[in-house]
């Protein structure tokens, strides 16, 4: 009767968070402005809260981003080459224009998990209406002849590390387009949250697009729906849509891929380090087969990340679904505190993953399922090897 006490909600004003934050006595509630985009909320409470919580300097953070907000307004820059988040803005959208339109970042090790934030920024604000800059995190460094000629390159430098220095000035001497953005400190991340909300809304205007909006995601969610609509009627998931693992069957659907396209792999599977080593094998076997730009996300996060663009770009994508079972599955409760359950987590994912996998059907994606079991590590290290 107490359980409510443990929990903290923020949330938008009138949200089913509000409601149940009431109903069941949450120990906080913080409204946020309702005007803010999910994927631009960094500085808002969505942002700032967790991140009190864990020790940061909140004023500090956001000092550096009144200042890099500052250097972007009229009055304060005296050309537009001072307007840092403008002229970078202009950069991804003259080149995605271009053709290069995979943005592959480089990141100082205290900085990497900056990309999962930027890659949904990026992703959910330009994939759409046939267009889209698909952003690259995270892909293990490959020889430099191997990448297409559809990349730029970002490396967020902290001050100090020098550890990716030669493989960025490699792959500008071969002619690859490379920005270079220099952080004082990791203070410096609130300056860049505001940068690159504005960048790709710049980005956005040179695509002729609506950086705000985001059309498709709901696809995934609809089709999601009507699978669990189907499994409350049968007791049982739709058969046929996953494949098993045969050998070879990787390899031959990448052979479906063309220059200029992405290998997005999809991993509805427990997100461990042992899992996120073995998705960066597979990367990296997967792009020296083919010497493609590729994307790794966690299902079902990715759906609310990249999901729009995979379903809005001009299909430039080639999806790879590894979709696990739970080794241990646990029950939902129909009402908190309840013990009746129509469904557990593992039905909900594979609902989930069959949703998105019908949505990129409908949207005429190139994809593949593949069961990875209850040891989805040890089966995609296996799919590497067969690389």
């Amino acid at each position: 009767e107490r359980v409510g006490g443990h929990f903290v909600g923020i949330t938008d004003p009138g949200s089913k968070i509000a409601d149940m934050a009431a109903r069941y006595g949450f120990r906080d509630l913080f409204l946020n402005d309702p005007n803010i985009g999910g994927r631009y909320s960094a500085l808002s409470y969505f942002g700032l809260v967790p991140a009190a919580l864990v020790g940061v300097d909140v004023p500090k953070l956001l000092e550096r981003a009144a200042v890099a907000a500052a250097n972007a307004t009229p009055g304060h820059c005296d050309a537009i080459a001072d307007n840092h988040a403008a002229l970078l803005g202009a950069i991804l959208g003259r080149l995605a224009l271009a053709g290069r339109d995979k943005v592959t970042f480089i990141t100082s090790p205290a900085l990497a998990s900056f990309g999962d934030w930027v890659e949904q920024l990026i992703a959910e604000s330009t994939g759409k209406e046939g267009k889209g800059i698909l952003p690259v995190v995270g892909e293990p460094p490959a020889p430099v002849e191997s990448y297409g000629a559809d990349r730029l390159f970002v490396h967020l430098r902290l001050e100090g590390d020098a550890s990716n220095d030669t493989f960025v000035a490699a792959l500008a001497e071969a002619g690859h387009p490379v920005v270079t953005l220099r952080l004082a400190d990791r203070y410096d991340i609130g300056g860049q949250f505001f940068t690159w909300e504005m960048a790709t809304a710049v980005a956005s205007h040179f695509l002729g697009i609506n950086p705000f909006d985001q059309p498709n995601v709901e696809a995934a969610k609809i089709k999601a729906r009507e699978v669990v609509a189907d499994y409350a009627k049968t007791g049982s998931l739709p058969a046929g849509d996953f494949t098993a693992l045969a050998p070879g069957a990787l390899g031959e659907f990448l052979k479906t891929a063309k220059p200029g396209d992405y290998v997005a792999i999809q991993a509805y599977i427990p997100a461990t380090p042992a899992a996120d080593a073995a998705l960066a094998a597979l990367r990296q076997a997967i792009h020296l087969r083919t010497g493609l730009a590729t994307t790794v996300g966690y299902g079902p996060r990715f759906l609310h990340s990249a999901g729009q663009l995979h379903k809005g770009d001009a299909s430039h994508g080639v999806f790879v679904q590894l979709v696990s079972d739970a080794a241990e599955d646990v029950a939902i409760p129909d009402e908190a505190g309840a013990p009746q359950s129509a469904m557990s987590f593992n039905v909900l994912k594979k609902a989930q993953a069959l949703g998105d996998a019908r949505a990129l059907r409908a949207a005429h994606r190139r994809g593949i399922a593949l069961e990875v079991g209850t040891e989805p590590v040890a089966a995609i290290e296996r799919l590497a090897a067969q690389l």
